[in-house]
């Protein structure tokens, strides 16, 4: 036999061996999944929630999770397919795609992490169909969905600070950022707005004004500013999101008034 043909087999076996680990180490993720929307199919949204990571169960309740399946068309799955899989230690990704019964594809990505020695969805991603701008990233909220987030966060906001009591406000906030900040230590934070006596509830009233292009970075931030038309002085914010389970919270917030 040729030398290089032994060599090529050589390869190949070794590209062989090398693909089914990787199929072997993250078979557990794609059993997840694939039991997730077993449950999904059989209308079990309890059920399905018992597949997600406790970070993920506690930024989501059962409402918002069925709310997102059903905006993707998932509530009517039918089979699912993983064309790439990565696993790095106690995370893991899936990307592919789920086929629906009326023969529709849906593009998503699953993140998943090991808890308790079983595999947890730590979150889901479905890229927004329709058209999109050539310099927005496809996971980039469009302008509504931005202005949504904005007004709901200065809205728990508001209402933390007429209670002159934050727990509202990190309630509402990441699962990340109420790890890394107590409750008193965001009153320590924003005690000089509290005790500002600005009438803040106006901002309720008001329509943010997004003022520059949002853009996720490098982390997977969502960065979103602009600010408020509000008279004599305009209030300029800046607000910073994650993407936990099925949507996008609060890791960041600026607020300023001039």
């Amino acid at each position: 036999m040729n030398k290089w043909l032994k060599i090529l087999i050589g390869v190949v076996v070794v590209i062989v061996i090398a693909v089914s680990a990787v199929f072997f180490m993250t078979s557990g993720m794609v059993d997840t999944a694939d039991a997730f929307f077993k449950a999904i199919k059989q209308q079990d949204i309890a059920k399905a929630r018992g597949y997600l990571s406790e970070d993920f169960k506690a930024s989501t309740d059962e409402n918002a999770l069925k709310a997102f399946l059903s905006k993707g068309a998932m509530l009517n799955f039918k089979e699912a397919s993983w064309s790439d899989r990565q696993i790095s230690g106690g995370r893991g990704e899936l990307n592919g795609a789920i086929t629906t019964e009326t023969g529709g594809v849906v593009p998503i990505k699953m993140m998943l992490v090991k808890e308790n020695d079983a595999w947890k969805i730590y979150a889901i991603q479905k890229p927004t169909a329709g058209l999109q701008s050539d310099d927005a990233a496809p996971t980039v909220p469009g302008k509504a969905e931005q202005v949504t987030l904005v007004k709901q966060s200065i809205h728990d906001f508001i209402v933390s600070i007429e209670q002159k009591n934050m727990g509202h406000f990190r309630s509402k906030v990441s699962q990340l950022w109420q790890k890394q900040h107590t409750t008193e230590q965001l009153n320590q934070a924003f005690k000089p707005i509290m005790d500002s006596g600005a009438n803040w509830p106006v901002l309720d009233s008001f329509q943010p004004v997004i003022s520059s292009e949002a853009r996720v970075d490098e982390n997977g931030v969502l960065l979103i500013a602009g600010h408020y038309p509000t008279q004599p002085s305009q209030v300029n914010f800046e607000q910073k999101f994650i993407y936990e389970g099925v949507s996008w919270r609060l890791i960041g917030f600026k607020i300023q008034a001039k």
